[in-house]
């Protein structure tokens, strides 16, 4: 073997005395990423407004309305998760979506309701919240068909 040999695979060996490095955080536990702030505000008022008319259609067409208003949230729920490919894309829509809705729920000082204690209003906060939880707390995100299988490309 020649020494220009012998000096190609020896540049090319891994190194043994690097320092270990810690795993940055991952999840929940890392930071946002700053380009994504107007995306998650934008969806938290998207979430406040899928959760205001929700409870409007669920209560006028009953049972329809209901399958129609949970659709509706699950789908902006997923819809988060995939765009922006993180559990907060997911979560911060179910958060403005829950306060929405628990604003409606609540009472004025004098005693009156937005909306009546029904059957059809439990199932949709129930429902909304089980479909946040399940879209929160996927596993993994499908790869697109069109992935060349080479990440970070």
């Amino acid at each position: 073997m020649s020494s220009r040999q012998r000096q190609r695979a020896s540049s090319q060996a891994p190194r043994t005395n690097a320092p270990p490095r810690s795993p940055g955080p991952t999840g929940l536990a890392a930071p946002p990423n700053p380009r994504r702030i107007p995306l998650y505000v934008g969806l938290a008022v998207l979430g406040a407004a899928v959760g205001l008319a929700g409870t409007l259609v669920q209560a006028a067409l009953f049972p329809g309305g209901l399958l129609l208003a949970l659709a509706a949230s699950a789908g902006l729920f997923y819809g988060g998760r995939v765009l922006t490919r993180t559990q907060l894309g997911a979560l911060v829509p179910a958060v403005g979506w829950f306060i929405a809705v628990v604003l409606l729920l609540g009472g004025r000082p004098e005693g009156d309701f937005v909306f009546g204690a029904e059957l059809g209003l439990a199932l949709f906060m129930l429902g909304g919240m089980g479909a946040a939880v399940m879209c929160a707390t996927m596993s993994r995100l499908p790869d697109p068909a069109n992935d060349t299988g080479r990440h970070g490309t």
